[in-house]
């Protein structure tokens, strides 16, 4: 796969679907997540509809570059607000992704995150709204503690330690998913069982994943700044998120000008395949509002 240059020493892994003179649509998967955890399939149906559709692995993570000189952060610090504590921020992300829209030879794209994925895209429309033609907020929200609180069930199974080898790991994975995931629509086990095995084959760096999960916890609070947007914004969350409470969502869509909020009944925090449809559409809408 291509890699692309976003600053002095980070290189971003990245894929593409669909036509290269399409509109783009950059794809910001969330925590410890890799590319990967964009499923191809939906990633085509959105081709599909007229883009250029583009995933790719956040530093740190997957087959992008790899921050190990800045060791493992010192997290009772992080838990305390400290925000020197993590070896970088939320902001950076957003200043790898703005970058590598420019990669991709476009001055601006259609974002969609999910997750801590929602964190950067909102980041890059505040910091650089001249590369982002719309956004799409999915399962995330501000920055705000008092909202989007995660369900202690959810915390411990995702604060528990990543186990060694790799069939532990993928049984650790599918024991979150089904604490984390969508209460309303029946779990493919097999197919989780394939993209963990999949992740776990292309990358599994726990000090690379604990420096995202010190920049998740040291993220700042949005809210003023996202009062400030006029990108078409269309922000997505399931009914049931344990992970950060549907009242993430509705903050976000709050704060932002315009913004069209879209909540999926039984939707956890993950994307099984019987909501695509209706991501798909909130996506496309959105980006067509744009523009127009």
């Amino acid at each position: 796969m291509p890699r692309a240059r976003v600053s002095t020493g980070i290189e971003l892994e990245y894929d593409v679907f669909g036509e290269a003179t399409a509109p783009t649509i950059v794809l910001i998967m969330g925590f410890s997540m890799q590319m990967t955890a964009w499923d191809r399939e939906f990633c085509e149906s959105l081709a599909g509809r007229g883009f250029r559709v583009v995933r790719f692995d956040n530093r740190d993570v997957g087959k992008s570059t790899k921050l190990a000189h800045a060791g493992f952060p010192d997290f009772p610090r992080a838990m305390q607000g400290d925000r020197t504590a993590a070896p970088y921020a939320i902001e950076d992300m957003a200043d790898d992704v703005a970058a590598f829209v420019v990669a991709l030879g476009v001055p601006a794209a259609h974002l969609v995150g999910v997750s801590m994925g929602g964190f950067i895209g909102q980041e890059v429309a505040i910091r650089h709204p001249g590369r982002v033609l719309s956004l799409a907020s999915i399962m995330s929200s501000t920055g705000n503690r008092a909202v989007g609180r995660a369900n202690p069930t959810a915390l411990a199974v995702l604060l528990a330690p990543p186990p060694p080898d790799r069939e532990a790991a993928i049984d650790h994975a599918i024991t979150t998913w089904r604490v984390i995931g969508s209460p309303g629509y029946p779990f493919d086990e097999t197919a989780a069982r394939e993209r963990c095995g999949i992740a776990w084959d292309r990358d599994h760096d726990p000090a690379g994943v604990a420096r995202q999960a010190a920049a998740v916890i040291t993220q700042r609070d949005r809210t003023a700044d996202l009062a400030q947007l006029r990108v078409p914004t269309v922000v997505v969350h399931g009914a049931s998120d344990p992970v950060i409470h549907v009242s993430g969502g509705q903050a976000t869509a709050r704060a932002i000008p315009g913004a069209r909020l879209v909540v999926v009944p039984g939707m956890g925090h993950d994307l099984p395949r019987q909501v695509w449809p209706v991501v798909i559409d909130a996506v496309v809408d959105n980006a067509r509002r744009a523009e127009a």
